[in-house]
């Protein structure tokens, strides 16, 4: 019983510290088309790459429901998965475009979901 306390509250705090990091976090992606617009896919492995980079940890399991539209105040909500089933949500906010870049921050929620029983 102590071990699973222990558990859930190291990875609350490694959750916890997680989202501080992605607070203001940035990233850029070129999409090559006349409309930008980021697929759902590529945007997930962007903020799985990002958040790896960031904590120094290996991606995460990032799922993203819609593409990203490149255009200012586009917001879309994705789901990162931990290896115990806990989740966390992180928003993804455009912030500018410059032709076919699209600028986007990723933000961490500051709790996760606990994994389904």
């Amino acid at each position: 019983m102590t071990t699973a306390r222990l558990s859930a509250a190291t990875w609350s705090l490694s959750v916890m510290a997680t989202a501080a990091l992605l607070v203001g976090c940035s990233a850029s992606v070129s999409v090559g088309s006349s409309e930008p617009k980021l697929s759902a896919d590529k945007l997930a492995a962007t903020v799985s790459e990002k958040l790896a980079r960031t904590t120094g940890r290996p991606e995460p399991d990032v799922v993203c429901p819609e593409d990203l539209v490149g255009k200012v105040g586009t917001t879309t909500r994705c789901e990162l998965t931990a290896d115990d089933g806990s989740t966390l949500g992180v928003s993804v906010d455009v912030t500018s475009v410059d032709g076919e870049q699209i600028n986007f921050d990723i933000k961490a929620d500051e709790t996760a979901s606990p994994a389904p029983n």
